[in-house]
């Protein structure tokens, strides 16, 4: 699920530090004086997430990050996009906590799976729209599609009779 070079596929190179794991969690977001927001987590990694959030949180804001297993995450909003934004930690995760948060989540569901390919759709119709923001929506699309599909491939591989 991780891209194996340091360049991603538009040729721009990678600038994150770890590479991030696909799962579907729910988690809320507060901005300092705000009241708690929905969100869910799209993708993982000890340095931070990507998130799917109606907060309109703009870049460089700093919040807290709840999801149910984890001690709330003070943050750094370093991206955003439409609902979409990445998660910096202030202080990256530990790799055993982050290992027992996945192992909590080894396999996605067909469910998750749906929602992978879903804003991987929406992602990609944004990115026809919207010039500015085009290649970060484009990159959001290809790699929820490709952790949909490996996602459902493992799903499939795990059906009994398989």
């Amino acid at each position: 699920m991780t891209n194996s070079s340091n360049t991603l596929p538009n040729g721009h190179p990678e600038r994150r530090r770890v590479p991030r794991t696909a799962l579907r969690l729910n988690a809320t977001i507060r901005e300092p004086g705000r009241s708690r927001t929905s969100a869910r987590v799209i993708d993982i990694s000890t340095r931070g997430c990507r998130i799917e959030a109606t907060s309109g949180a703009s870049v460089d804001t700093w919040l807290m990050l709840s999801i149910a297993g984890l001690e709330t995450q003070y943050c750094r909003v370093a991206w955003r996009c439409h609902e979409f934004a990445g998660i910096e930690f202030a202080t990256p995760l530990a790799e055993a906590v982050l290992e027992r948060l996945l192992s909590d989540q080894q396999q996605l569901s067909e469910v998750a799976i749906a929602d992978l390919r879903s804003i991987a759709n929406r992602a990609h119709n944004l990115s026809v729209q919207e010039a500015d923001d085009r290649q970060t929506l484009t990159e959001l699309s290809r790699k929820c599609a490709v952790d949909a599909v490996v996602e459902g491939l493992r799903l499939g591989e795990a059906k009994p009779g398989k």
